[in-house]
């Protein structure tokens, strides 16, 4: 029960990561807000994991979902303790120059500035506790980018940036924040990093990969637990890869 009595925010944890993440939490002792625009899947994990486990539908992307979902953890469970900003979206492998400015645009507003929306209303909380954490979800593209993925690759490298100048920023308050770059994994998104969902795709993918296998949401789930935990209450700015080598 290392997260007993804390009560966290899953963005995006109606599916993939989020929802490992989620489970995991729960299991932990945690009470868990499921934030996700996806409302059928927020509301199947949340029925899942029971009374400690609440849906809410809200677009990241917006400073007023944003608002109602820090209201939310409070009204609901009492307040807030961690922040999981795991949200996310990618685009299909492509010549970099031949990205629709739609596309960017939707990968700046998910990956970039829902992580601003959050920290600018969950921090002035944490600093009247005087704790709090905020893991950030990254990726092994920002560390190690692949061609044809530049623009989902600069966001993550974005998220790594940020996680380490908001720590630096925020620990005299007694705030932590952490990171994890996955490598890809078993979650709607896989389909989108390949391009397309073969098994000879699969297997050159993996080939990159020294353990031979890709990240699962139960991985995701005990590193993001640790963090989280006060078990970690020494560790801040990391960006901790969940990878199987793939960054080595």
């Amino acid at each position: 029960m290392r997260l007993d009595g804390k009560v966290a925010i899953v963005t995006g944890g109606g599916s993939g990561f989020g929802e490992g993440i989620a489970k995991k939490f729960v299991a932990e002792g945690a009470k868990v807000l499921i934030a996700d625009r996806d409302a059928a899947n927020g509301e199947r994990v949340a029925a899942a994991l029971g009374a400690n486990a609440r849906a809410l539908v809200i677009d990241v992307a917006k400073s007023t979902d944003v608002t109602r979902m820090l209201d939310a953890a409070q009204d609901l469970f009492g307040g807030l303790h961690i922040l999981v900003n795991n949200a996310g979206v990618a685009h299909l492998p492509q010549p970099l120059e031949g990205l629709p400015e739609d596309d960017f645009d939707r990968i700046v507003s998910v990956n970039i500035k829902a992580i601003y929306l959050a920290a600018a209303q969950a921090v002035p909380r944490f600093k009247k506790q005087k704790s709090g954490v905020i893991l950030n979800i990254a990726s092994t593209a920002g560390v190690s980018p692949r061609p044809r993925l530049t623009w989902y690759n600069a966001s993550k490298g974005w998220v790594i940036t940020a996680t380490r100048s908001m720590a630096v920023e925020l620990a005299p308050f007694g705030i932590r924040v952490v990171a994890l770059n996955p490598v890809a994994g078993e979650t709607p998104l896989l389909k989108t990093f390949m391009g397309e969902d073969t098994p000879e795709t699969r297997a050159k993918f993996l080939s990159t990969i020294p353990i031979g296998r890709f990240s699962t949401p139960e991985d995701l789930g005990n590193a993001a637990c640790f963090l989280c935990s006060d078990e970690a209450s020494m560790i801040t700015g990391v960006a901790m890869e969940v990878d199987g080598g793939r960054c080595i």
